[in-house]
Parts: C-alpha cells; structure tokens; sequence
C-alpha cells in the first residue's frame, strides 16, 4: 500500500470517527465546525489526492492552519 493511500484512509477514518462535522463527535457540534464550505479533512484528502503527498499535505497543513 503506498503513502497515499495510506492517508487518505487514515482521512476517512477521522471522518468517520471523529470529525466534528461528519463522524460520531458530531453530536457535541450539531451546526458543524468547520468554518469552510469543505472540510478540512475533505480539502486535505482531496489534495492529496490530486497533487501527491507532499504538496497536498503541506496544502492540508496550510489550510488547518488558517483556522486558527
């Protein structure tokens, strides 16, 4: 299995599990809480999967990062 993959399932798993505004921990934020219209798992998993592990990460990082 190589890297990609690898992040995107650990991606889904977070989503699945313990996001904020799609996984069981949601029901301590019932309006989301997430800020962006995508999250920023779903952003990260995205780029990632169209710019590679390197760049896409750094651009997850990034946009996590601005939440601040």
């Amino acid at each position: 299995m190589d890297m990609k993959k690898i992040l995107i399932s650990l991606l889904n798993f977070y989503q699945t599990f313990l996001s904020f505004d799609r996984g069981i921990l949601a029901l301590f934020a019932p309006g989301g809480a997430c800020r962006y219209p995508v999250s920023c798992s779903e952003y990260t998993k995205r780029s990632i999967r169209d710019f590679g592990v390197v760049r896409g990460a750094r651009l997850g990082l990034k946009r996590i990062w601005s939440c601040r």
